[in-house]
This record gives C-alpha cells, structure tokens and sequence, in this order.
C-alpha cells in the first residue's frame, strides 16, 4: 500500500490538539504586610474572586438550653446568641482591566479594603483557650502564637460590597462574562442585565475550633462563587468563645435558679443570687470554654475504653443544628431586603467583647437582596462538624438543605440512624490517611456513605493521601513544620487543602441544580477529575500506618531521616511529577505521588447513576 505521499498527493493536516478552555484570572492579591513576609501567613485565595468577609452576631429567636447536662450548677448547653462569619464574593471596585493590571502587577492603593485578623479577639483569652484544650500551660502557647500568628490576617476583605459582576475569562485578554448564556435563557434571565446570585455553603467546624480555623477551605470556596457561612459553636465545642448579651439577660430565664430578689437596706439596689453576682449579671457577656464530658475527658480518642459520651455529643450536635438553623434565618433576612434589621441587632460591634471597631459598617444591604440562593443548600463540616453534617442530612425538616460533605469526618460521633432519620442526599466525605487507619471511625463513615447509596442518592468517600486530621485547616498553612516533624504529614499542606476544595467544587458542579452552577464550567471552576477515579482501581497502602497509640494522630514514616534529608536537599524527582499552585510554585510534599495519583476513592458511585443524576437535574 502506498502512503500519499508516494503518490504525489499532499498529506491530510494533523489535527490540533484539543485545547483546555482558558479559567478566568485569579483575583488580585492581597498585599502583604512586612509580617507576612517574614512570618507566618495563609496563602491567597485561586479563584476568580475577591473574598470579602462580615462577623454576625445576633440573638436567638427561642434562648433555650440543650440536654440537662450542668456545670457549676447552669446548664452547660445554652443557646443565647447565634455567631458567625461570612465569606462572599466581593467587589473592590476594579474594572476588569484594572483587575487584569492589578493581578499582573501586584501593585495595590493605600486606601485598599481593610482585612481581617486570623485569631479571634480577644486574642491573648482565645491562646489561653486553646492552651486549656490541649492541656498545656498557657504562656508559651500564648508567647509563641504572638510571635507567629496572632497578627496574621485573612486574605479577605472586612465588609466589602458583594459582587455584581461576573468574573471574566481570560481569552486573549477580554473582559469576556463566562456567564453560561443558555442556562441563564433556561433561567428567564437576561444575562446582560442580571447580576449573579451565588449558592450558599453552612460550614461546622470540629472540636476545638472556631469561625476562622477553616478559612482557607471557606474563604477558596468563597473565591468561586459561594457564601460560606462559618459557624462558630458555643455548645463547649470550641476552644473558647463569647457571648455578649443584649440587654435583657435572657439566659436567666434559661437557668434553673431561684430567681428571687431583696434590696440592700441602705442604698435599695436590687440584690441578685450571690453566684449570678459573680458571673453573666454584672459582665454583658460570658465565657465559653471546652466542655469535657465527665469522668470521661478523652473520649474522643480511639483506644479510649469507656467508649464516647453519646449523651454530651448528640445534645451538642442538637444545639449546633438549632445554630445553623438560627444564621440560615438570617441569611433569609438579609436577602429579603432586611439586611437595616440585621444590622441593628448585631452584637459584634465596637464595645462589644470580641468585636471589630467597624462592626457591619460599610455594607451596602441593597446589593445583597435577592441575591443568595437559600434553596439546595450546602451543609459542610470538619471532624466533629462533619458528624453535625451527618445528622443535619438526616433531619427531614431541613428542607433547603440539599447535599452534605464531610471533611475527616468523626463517623462515630454522630448519632444512630433510624428508619425514619436515614441519608437520602447526595454526600461527599474527603478524609484524611490518618483517619483512615481508625477502623471503627472508617468503617462507620463508609456505612454512612452507602447509607445514602442505598437510598438512591450519589456518594463518594475518599481520601488523600499523606495528610492529617489537621491538613483541612489554618493551622496545617500557618505551622507546616510542625505539622510534618511532629504529626508526621506527608503531603504539602498547600496541596492538601487543594484538592479538598477542588473535591468539592466536583461535586457541587454535580449535584447542585443548573441555575445556580451558571458559570461556563471548564473555565470557571476547575475539574481535575479527582471524583472520576472508579474505586475499583483504588489500591490502598498501608506504609504509613502507625503503632496503635498514634492511631488517627499521627503517621508513620519509614526511613524518615533519609527521606527528609532528601527533601532538604531537594532531590525530590522531576517537576514535572510534582503539582503546582496557581503562580506555577511547586508544592513538593515528602513524598510526591504524581497529579492523579494523590487521592484514594473508596466507594463512589457508577458513572450511569451520575450522567442520570446531572439529566434530572437540567
């Protein structure tokens, strides 16, 4: 046979090679502070956004406790307030080719949006909060913080405008909308006009923690397009928090006290019980610590004989559901045009403890009214969050709760299901190698997530490797090396945080309804494929298993001293098998397995049920 060349024919042109679409550029920069530089600091965020950032405060419509559990004779579980943060896309007042410069340039104004502090205020309480949690003495927890971290600041933007514009692709430097024009046609919408209106992200942290200990997962997400509200629990959850009251003292109807008054006989001031003298009846707000169950402190812990205190947890998890409950109203006042309202009884407002000077300051409530979706709701959460996540799919008056994800979920501290509280929703659990080797924590999350595969809903439950139960939050950016030396994580911090929220961004591309996923998809939102992998070609190992005392703390690495010398002397492979963040930096981890190979998929569900599942959905 003669080829056409032979035959004096000329030879068909090869075809080009399938271009990827171009993403929208990442948003502008925060600048960084001559701290940031040489201390510790959390990376900006990739997406085509700026993330703006509010602190909310309100009180609860029914002050009410939980449980009959009592520390010094009050009840320990009391829901008076409701706190939270909110991420956001914002809008700092840049065209898109001023946004184009300023991303190329890095150069920022004076008068640039004021950002946000990482630790909680009042600062030097929350290290010794955290320093009472650990079991530790205070002062060096406090000193080294201060010397570290407790000047860090988010890359957010305190009470910026939420944005109106849609973010831009990067073709050939056009200010192009990636607005996806025929689902905004299927929308009714005119997309020239239209503002975007963005999904919304109920976030629950873990024990321990607080609004802001997850901001790189919330305020990424935040980057894409979302509202990630971060709720910070007062159930004795967290390492500390506060609580300012309003006025009117309605914890003192919560309490089971003798509530009988006598006035001084000299000057005829009223004369309170002695104990609420000392405490919540002179200050205008309270003190709440970490709560350890009673008689059984660590029953956390995998090795622990007495078994978890299902008593405390699930009346703490109930508690948490009623504050998610409480910051989903107030999303709807807001977006009802009652944002005046919501500001009026915010709590976190200059003189006020733990409060910004700026309070709510500088938000413009007109731009964000009718502009969150409040139906298909995500609910999303760490550790003993992602046990809060578990039950919130269960409840069936959760109605505008549509899909959960897990991150490192603690499985066993949820409660049981029953036949009419089981899983019917789409649910996606990204765990951490240390966990994995928990079985009975394993092995509960799996059974949870064929709970909802039973029930015909989509579910994935995977893991990455190399990581911790630490490596979904702040403290694994801000302390890498003590989380590598000491908790013995293998992958790069920055990484690991990567590729949970690149696991979730697949997922909601999925599962939430067309309208509110109106970006041009391949642009805007990444898809590394991470959920495409069939869990029958997942091999796991189990190298990094460590002895029975460190289980789900830490790992264990073989041969480590030679294996950190050569990472310290950089002979790590190629680059080419080591990933990268968005400006092209490696992101070399003690071991680097190569992109696609980073994550394990243990159950996830057959291609079919997924095409049949994005066809119901639009």
């Amino acid at each position: 046979m003669h080829t056409k060349v032979e035959l004096g024919l000329e030879p068909e042109p090869e075809p080009e090679p399938e271009t990827k679409p171009a993403r929208p550029p990442p948003a502008p920069r925060p600048r960084k502070t001559l701290r940031e530089r040489f201390l510790h600091s959390l990376p900006p965020y990739t997406g085509p956004y700026p993330v703006g950032y509010m602190e909310v405060e309100l009180p609860a419509r029914e002050p009410r406790p939980f449980s009959h559990i009592k520390r010094n004779d009050e009840y320990a579980l009391k829901l008076d307030t409701v706190l939270f943060s909110v991420f956001y896309p914002c809008e700092l007042g840049l065209s898109p080719q001023e946004n184009k410069k300023e991303n190329q340039t890095r150069k920022w104004t004076r008068n640039e949006q004021p950002r946000v502090l990482w630790l909680p205020k009042p600062r030097g309480s929350t290290c010794r909060g955290y320093a009472k949690f650990f079991s530790i003495p205070h002062l060096p927890v406090q000193t080294y913080i201060a010397l570290t971290t407790m000047f860090t600041k988010l890359p957010a933007y305190h009470n910026a405008n939420l944005s109106a514009r849609w973010p831009t692709a990067a073709e050939g430097g056009s200010s192009k909308s990636t607005l996806d024009h025929d689902a905004a046609q299927k929308a009714g919408e005119n997309d020239r006009n239209v503002k975007p209106k963005f999904p919304v992200i109920m976030f629950s942290h873990g024990l321990g923690g607080s609004r802001t200990l997850c901001s790189s997962v919330c305020g990424e997400l935040a980057s894409f397009g979302f509202v990630v509200v971060a709720i910070e629990h007062r159930d004795g959850s967290g390492a500390r928090t506060y609580v300012n009251k309003t006025g009117r003292s309605p914890d003192l109807e919560d309490q089971d006290l003798d509530r009988t008054t006598a006035r001084e006989p000299r000057t005829g001031k009223i004369k309170l019980p002695r104990r609420r003298q000392k405490t919540s009846e002179i200050k205008p707000n309270y003190m709440v610590d970490y709560l350890f169950p009673k008689d059984n402190a660590f029953d956390t812990y995998p090795n622990n004989d007495r078994g978890i205190d299902t008593e405390l947890r699930a009346a703490q998890i109930e508690m948490r559901i009623a504050e998610t409950e409480e910051a989903y109203y107030a999303l709807g006042l807001i977006n009802s045009g009652k944002g005046d309202q919501l500001d009026a009884q915010n709590l976190r407002k200059k003189g006020n403890v733990g409060s910004s000077s700026k309070g709510l300051a500088g938000i413009d409530w007109r731009e964000w009214t009718g502009r969150l979706y409040l139906e298909n709701v995500t609910i999303m959460g760490h550790s003993f969050g992602g046990a809060t996540t578990i039950q919130a799919l269960r409840l069936e008056k959760l109605t505008w709760i549509s899909q959960g994800i897990l991150l490192d979920p603690w499985g066993l501290g949820a409660p049981d299901s029953t036949d009419k509280s089981r899983i019917r929703k789409p649910i996606l659990s990204v765990g951490s190698e240390a966990f994995m080797f928990w079985k009975e924590n394993f092995d509960c999350v799996a059974q949870i997530c064929r709970e909802a595969r039973d029930a015909g809903a989509l579910s994935w439950m995977t893991t990455i490797r190399g990581s911790t139960h630490l490596s979904m939050t702040d403290f694994a950016v801000l302390y890498p090396k003590w989380m590598s030396l000491l908790i013995k994580t293998i992958v790069n911090p920055k990484r690991a945080n990567h590729l949970t929220t690149r696991s979730a961004l697949e997922f909601l591309k999925i599962t939430l309804p067309l309208q509110q996923t109106r970006f041009r998809l391949p642009e805007s939102w990444a898809d590394e494929r991470l959920l495409n992998i069939p869990s029958s070609e997942t091999k796991v190992l189990f190298d990094h298993q460590p002895d029975d005392k460190w289980t789900a703390v830490r790992l264990k690495i073989p041969n480590e001293f030679s294996l950190r010398l050569r990472w310290y002397w950089k002979w790590r492979g190629k680059d080419a098998d080591v990933p990268k963040d968005a400006a092209g930096k490696p992101l070399r981890g003690l071991l680097n397995w190569g992109v696609g190979k980073e994550m394990w998929v243990h159950l996830s569900p057959d291609q079919a049920d997924v095409e049949r599942y994005i066809e119901g959905n639009g």
